[in-house]
């Protein structure tokens, strides 16, 4: 049964590699522990006047955020130990891209409207969203795809199926939550980019990209308040949330007020989730916000070493997709925070409250710790671009 479902493949492989599993990138995974941690810490700060307000209890959204953050360590420690050439199976691959997209659209269909729209599905008394276990689908699926099909994703024309497949993951997320979207489609369109060596496909698929998001921006009345409300903040009934986040970051200051000192988390909407980054600039100032991104930066270019010496295609490019991911959701908050785009709901890394977005993360980080423990050791070379054998 597994002889079927394993694929032959022919790599050439430099003779300088040696071909054996070695420890994990520490250092991947205290930078994870560390934005963890620190995390959970900034997330108490900021919810602890919500959560005495509305529930009697200053830790009421840390003990949710601790549960869900043990899951998704567990999560974490069981891939990094999981040699991630096991999701290449075809059973596995078709499993996880059709039951994703059914799960999708059913979620457009039969979940219950929040915050004007259609994002979580509950069940066993929790809530969680699709479309952050989509992200994953999407790299492993992108990543098995380029690995297969290399030499054909140097061509344009084998840049076409791999997008129709995405297209079919986007699409639904996009009709009730742009902000993911626009995260998925970064992610199939930087890995793509890599896959592919020439720039004018591109070109047109970016065409393709933006008249899909202008039909997505009308096709919500809402949205287009979003911009309007980022144009003219102190105009519109909606710029609250934008005004009193631009308040809290230019009151910290260059070191700001102190942990726990915030004054704005008590009336700033969403302050521990989509606007948590606000807080920071507050209670850690100019200083602690700089830090904060430098982690990040840190933790990327860890991720770069790790997928330039990936054994494998498959495995550089699942580290490709995770890089996307994190760059562009951390630019996405840090820019709505600071009004550099318009207000949309992404939460910060590691750091935002969001059960599904933590777990999500965490489990792409034991696919990134698993692929660093099975580099390949030795004088740096390229990867092989090899076809199916």
């Amino acid at each position: 049964m597994a002889a079927t479902m394993t694929r032959k493949r022919s790599r050439a492989v430099p003779k300088n590699r040696i071909q054996t599993s070695h420890a994990m990138d520490y250092s991947v995974l205290l930078l994870v522990l560390f934005l963890l941690v620190f995390g959970l810490v900034l997330l108490y700060s900021t919810s602890s006047y919500r959560g005495s307000m509305d529930y009697a209890d200053p830790a009421y959204w840390l003990k949710r955020q601790g549960v869900m953050a043990a899951v998704g360590l567990g999560a974490m420690v069981v891939l990094s130990k999981f040699d991630y050439k096991f999701f290449r199976y075809r059973l596995i691959q078709i499993m996880m891209y059709v039951g994703m997209t059914g799960l999708l659209i059913g979620t457009t269909i039969f979940a219950v409207a929040s915050h004007g729209s259609k994002r979580w599905i509950s069940a066993l008394g929790r809530s969680f969203q699709p479309s952050e276990f989509a992200k994953i689908v999407l790299i492993l699926f992108l990543a098995d795809y380029i690995d297969e099909h290399a030499y054909e994703m140097q061509r344009w024309k084998g840049l076409i199926k791999p997008m129709i497949f995405a297209a079919l993951l986007i699409i639904p997320v996009g009709v009730e939550n742009m902000s993911t979207s626009i995260i998925l489609l970064a992610i199939t369109f930087c890995m793509l980019f890599v896959a592919n060596p020439g720039y004018k496909p591109f070109v047109f698929v970016t065409i393709i990209a933006v008249a899909g998001g202008v039909a997505l921006l009308y096709s919500r009345a809402y949205r287009l308040t979003r911009i309007t409300t980022w144009l003219h903040p102190e105009q519109s009934e909606y710029g609250e949330q934008t005004l009193k986040g631009l308040y809290a970051i230019g009151s910290g200051g260059l070191f700001g007020k102190g942990l726990g000192q915030s004054m704005q988390k008590m009336i700033l909407p969403e302050a521990y989730n989509d606007m948590i980054f606000s807080i920071i600039c507050e209670e850690l100032g100019m200083f602690g916000g700089i830090c904060v991104l430098m982690l990040f930066l840190v933790l990327i270019w860890r991720f770069m070493i790790v997928s330039t010496n990936a054994r494998e295609l498959f495995g550089s490019m699942i580290v490709v997709g995770v890089i996307v991911h994190i760059g562009v959701q951390v630019f996405i908050n840090i820019a709505v925070a600071t009004n550099t785009m318009p207000n949309t709901g992404i939460p910060l890394p590691f750091i935002s409250y969001g059960g599904s977005s933590m777990i999500s993360i965490l489990i792409e980080m034991g696919l990134v710790l698993s692929v660093s423990k099975r580099m390949k050791i030795g004088k740096s070379q390229p990867i092989q671009w090899g076809g199916t054998g």
